[in-house]
This record gives C-alpha cells, structure tokens and sequence, in this order.
C-alpha cells in the first residue's frame, strides 16, 4: 500500500515518467500545467489536470499557493515536486507535511542543506568526502569576486549558491571575465532560483564529470547505484550520458560511492538522489555537488540495475525500508543516453529553436531503445520552457552494443518543423575518441575547435549520397508517370529506362548516370558503378536504402520544383539541387538572388525576451560590445555589434 492519489508539481518528460510508475502502482494521479501547456502530454496521460496560471514558469509550475490549492482541492495525499519549488517554498511545505501531505522526495532540511552551495560544501567537508579548494562564503560584489579569484588564482568557476542547471555558471580566466561573470551569474540566478548569492572556486581544467547515484530511506540505509559519465557538455549542461563508465576501475567506484552514501547519511537523506564529482585525469575525485531529484539521466542507471527508482521513491516516501542490499546492486549491460533538444547544433552546439512540430516519429522499433519524452506530434516547443524534446536511451551487453543502437535510433528518429541536434550527437558517439573513452567535459570544444559543422564525407559515402539523391529524384519520375485507376484513352508507355542527371552538392557539382534495372537502379559516379535498392515508399518519412550491400536509413526532408532537395544522411541534413543535363545546362542563365548585409542589423538568433539594453540611439559602438541581454530558455546570452557603427 502507498498512495491513492499524487499531484505531480512538474511538465514535459519528467511528469510523464512519473505517471508512468503511478499507473504501474495503480496510483491515480494529478498534473498541473500553464495555460500554454493545456493540451501537453502530460496534461492528457493523468487522471486529473488544473490549469495553475500562465506560461511563465514563476506565475505557473512555481506558484505555491496555486498548487496549494490544488493540492486541497483536489485531496492528492502525496506531491511530487520539482527542486526550485523545494528550495523556495520550504516553509509552505512544512506547512503542508502538518496537514498529512507526503513529498516525494527528501525532507526539506536535506534540500535546503544541499540546496545551498556554500553549505552543502562545508557539510562534504565534515562528512571527509573530497572537495574543491575555493571560497567559502558568499562573494559580496564584483569588486570582492576578483580579489577572491586572484587568491584562488585563475582560472575559477562562479557559480549561483542555489543553482543547478548550469544556469548562473560562469568561467573566469581574468579580472574582467569575473566582474562580467558576477554579473551575469547573479541575474541570471535571480530569475532561475530568485536567489542571487554566488560563491567561487577554482576551475578545474579537462575533468571528467561522473556522478553517483544514492537511495537512502527513513530507516538509516542508503546505497550506491553505480556511476553515470555525464561529461559530455555544452555550457555545463550534459548532452551524452552513459553507465557505468569507461575510466573507473572497482576502487575507484567503491570509493566514490561510499563518499556519496556518507554525505548522504550526514544529511539524513531519504529518496533517491545525485552526488556529482569532478575527477582528474589521475583518478582524484572532488565534491561538486548534490542533486535532491530524480536526475534527467536517470534511465541509464535504471536499464544496467533493473530498478525503477521512481518507485523506490515512493515506496520510500511512504515509510517503507530499502528492499536492496549494496551486494544486490549489479552492472548488468551498459546503457547511454542522448539528450535530444530543440535546438540548432550549428550555432555553439546548440541555440534553441522554438515551432510546431510538424511530424514525429520516435524510433521505438528499433530494439533496445526506450523514449522519454512529453511531446507528440503537434506540441509546440515553445520560449518558456526548457528545450529539451526527449531523452532517447540504448541499452546492450556491452558498450558497442548500446551505441550501434543509438547510431540507429538517431537515423531511424523524425522530428520535423524544429531544428534539432540529432546530427551532433550522431557524430558525438561515433567519434573515435568518445569510441575509446578519452573524453573530458572540454570535449566538443576540443574536437570542434570552430563550431560544429555536421558530418564531414568521406569519398564512398559522398558517392553513397549522389547515388541515393539520383535514385530518388528518378523513382519520384516514374511515380508521376503511373496512372491509376483505367483511364478512357489508351495512353502509351514510355519505356525509359536510363537518365543523366547533373546534381549539385556543396561546391561541386557531379554528373550522375542512373540506368533502372528492375526494382534497383544502377547509378555511376565518378566512374563508380553502385548499385541502388530500396522499397522506395516515397510517403514514409523514412527511407531505407541499401546501396552495395550498405544498408542506410535515410530522411527526404524537402524538394521544390526547381530540383533543390535536402537529405538526412548519416544524421547530418545535406542540401543538393537535383537537374537533368539538359536544365542543368540552361540553369548558368539563371539570375542569382544577392545575400542581404546584415553587418549593421543586430538581429537575435534565437527568440526570447530582452532583459537588458546597453546603448542609445545616437551612440558610437565599436565591434563586439555588447548591445543587449537576450533571456532565452532560461539562459542570458550577450548580443554584440557585429562592427563599429551608430546606433
């Protein structure tokens, strides 16, 4: 016996993995959601849903006394919170524990003990887990931050006291890159956590970032699931995650796992919980922090331990003992995790995209995979929330397994009407690098030292792409030829059976011979002779070819008239223009469209809401100072002027 009913205070995947359990325990359940999020999945899968105010998160998934409300209306006997609500309303929840309501989740003097930064630092310190050297106080002004930086000696990390995310996170190499960061790293903690104490310590360079997973209970016993390898990041936020990792051997592991459970036990924590570490490339271990929720990566840890950890979580709440001993946790198999988000890769490894989403097909046929996610077809992702639009995991027996099957799910996933970076983590996990687990959180900056530019193609798979683009330009020919249905006047059959293309892609432009021969095509390029096969189902979304004994799957996402067409191939979205020799010939007479200058427009990559104006009109600006402050999902991004100039 747990629950009859719970009010889940949460949106998107995390509500939805929720209920999930719930339903599993036959426990009924209740969802809150903005006006925006009316017609969410998450909205839809609960039992019941109250609208709790407007899209901004601060009027809606974060006012207490709208979920108060609800909480009494709607007689939910537990609550499953997010951790900016724990944090900011713990006097409301004492309140409420008073009236028979049980949090899922650790009791509030854990979540504001390891809420809080500053303490939680000074408490690792007590219970002898390993921590960073830094400073640790709260930095009063920008004028303070650099004086403490210089004694730390740089580089050094700002970080919001409250914060989680890496939202209010900053690294300073200078003086003025710590006042600026004080700067942002204090607003930005304001709007995240409405609290804008930061605290600084020293930065350690090339880390791995592997976390432990605990679960403790009521009763004094706590465990350690194993480790997750999240290093894999972009403005410290993780984007690869996998279990167990590549780099720990059983000491290193048993010593990082028992730090964690004696933090844990040092903060009478009950549920389940992250204890995160930086770990050098000499296997020392420090103390970043701890996470009081289910992690976004929790399913990783769940697929190679077989727990559900939101059960536990509850079972917990309620009052139950663990059912486990450390000798029963196993690694069985290895999983990873992508983190798939609405958001252009090519711009810093991803600037969020917001749109409908036109079509969406998760590749749930692919075996091994589990998605989680809170959207369907027709979700908007929207500027108030988060970006993310699923997590998409692979499990095997071992790690070549798990990511041969992420290589696979990714082709085999449709997302349409948002940018997203489904090409960056494709190229992530087949990097020989991450193959061989020399990975540091400095990763991506490392191995795309100029930005993320997509798949770079080899001869044969550019040869493999010509072939496929001419076959399909040939096969989409033919289907406009057919007739159904018996038409009244005989019609004469044109028994064409070869045709010479001229197709453009990149820079160059190559001809390409295609003759039909049955259902294959035979197509020649650069002299090379390929063989083409597919089913060509031109209404799927997705296609698979097989070219020479290859099989690949891949994605037609547009064509016009005049021949231009662009193709997901090896996750990576390639545009081409497909012409016969004939139009390819007239096209040189075609008038080219000149590029517009946008050198002395400011215009903002990415929607959000302007959170600070630096200039005047009738002011000088000289190239790269800043303009404005630019709040997206979230996050504070500086515009600059692109050149010197008048405003």
């Amino acid at each position: 016996q747990t629950f009859e009913k719970l009010l889940i205070a949460n949106r998107g995947e995390i509500a939805c993995r929720v209920i999930k359990t719930c339903k599993k325990m036959g426990i009924k359940t209740v969802a809150i959601h903005s006006d925006v999020d009316a017609n969410a999945v998450h909205v839809k899968m609960a039992d019941e849903a109250v609208c709790v105010g407007p899209a901004p998160t601060s009027k809606s998934y974060l006012n207490m006394d709208a979920i108060m409300e609800v909480i009494k209306k709607t007689r939910a006997q537990a609550v499953s919170l997010n951790e900016s609500i724990c944090c900011s309303f713990i006097s409301s929840l004492s309140l409420q524990a008073s009236e028979g309501v049980t949090f899922i989740g650790p009791d509030t003097h854990a979540i504001q003990a390891m809420g809080d930064k500053i303490e939680s630092k000074l408490l690792a310190k007590n219970a002898k887990v390993n921590t960073i050297p830094g400073f640790d106080g709260v930095v009063k002004d920008a004028d303070e931050a650099v004086r403490i930086a210089r004694e730390i000696g740089y580089p050094v990390m700002i970080k919001a006291s409250a914060g989680g995310g890496g939202k209010g996170m900053r690294i300073a190499w200078d003086d003025e890159e710590t006042r600026e960061g004080f700067r942002f790293s204090s607003q930005e903690a304001a709007s995240s956590f409405g609290d804008d104490r930061l605290l600084i310590e020293k930065f350690i360079d090339n880390p791995r970032h592997i976390e432990i997973q605990v679960l403790a209970d009521k009763h004094g016993n706590a465990l350690w699931l194993n480790e997750r390898e999240c290093s894999i990041q972009r403005r410290n936020q993780k984007v690869v995650e996998e279990a167990p990792s590549t780099f720990l051997d059983p000491e290193t592991r048993r010593a990082m796992g028992e730090q964690a459970v004696a933090l844990a036990k040092a903060v009478k924590y009950s549920s389940a919980g992250t204890v995160e570490f930086l770990v050098d490339s000499s296997k020392n271990f420090y103390f970043l922090e701890m996470n009081t929720r289910l992690q976004v990566e929790h399913p990783v840890t769940e697929c190679i331990t077989g727990l559900d950890l939101v059960q536990e979580m509850i079972r917990v709440a309620k009052g139950y003992p663990l059912r486990h001993k450390q000798a029963d946790i196993p690694i069985n198999g290895w999983a990873v995790e992508c983190r798939v988000y609405a958001e252009d890769p090519y711009k810093s490894f991803g600037l969020p995209s917001i749109g409908k989403l036109s079509q969406y097909q998760e590749p749930l046929h692919v075996p091994s995979v589990r998605v989680d996610s809170g959207i369907q077809q027709g979700s908007d992702i929207s500027i108030y929330y988060d970006p993310m639009i699923s997590k998409l995991i692979t499990y095997g027996s071992n790690r070549a397994e798990a990511l041969k099957r992420m290589e696979e799910a990714l082709d085999n996933y449709v997302i349409r009407g948002v940018a997203h970076n489904i090409s960056l983590l494709r190229e992530v996990i087949i990097h020989p690098r991450f193959v061989q687990g020399d990975i540091s959180t400095k990763f991506l900056p490392e191995v795309y030292p100029d930005g993320f530019k997509g798949h770079k193609l080899t001869d044969p798979e550019r040869r493999e792409l010509l072939a496929t683009a001419a076959s399909l330009y040939v096969a989409e020919q033919l289907r406009s030829q057919r007739f159904l249905g018996t038409p009244r006047i005989p019609i004469a059959k044109s028994k064409r059976s070869s045709w010479e293309l001229s197709v453009r892609l990149g820079d160059g432009i190559y001809p390409v011979a295609v003759s039909k021969d049955g259902s294959s095509f035979s197509v020649e390029v650069d002299g090379m002779k390929l063989n083409v096969t597919s089913e060509w189902n031109l209404a799927s979304p997705l296609l698979s070819v097989t070219i020479d004994g290859t099989r690949r799957t891949v994605q037609r996402l547009s064509r016009n008239a005049s021949g231009d067409t662009s193709i997901q191939f090896l996750g990576t979205v390639y545009k081409l223009q497909i012409l016969t020799k004939v139009a390819a010939g007239l096209s040189k007479y075609m008038p080219e469209k000149a590029a517009e200058d946008t050198s002395s427009i400011l215009r903002s990559p990415m929607p959000g809401a302007v959170v600070a104006v630096s200039v005047k009109p009738g002011d000088m600006v000289s190239e790269g100072q800043e303009i404005c402050v630019i709040e997206a999902m979230k996050m504070q991004n500086s515009m600059i002027a692109a050149k010197t100039g008048k405003v």
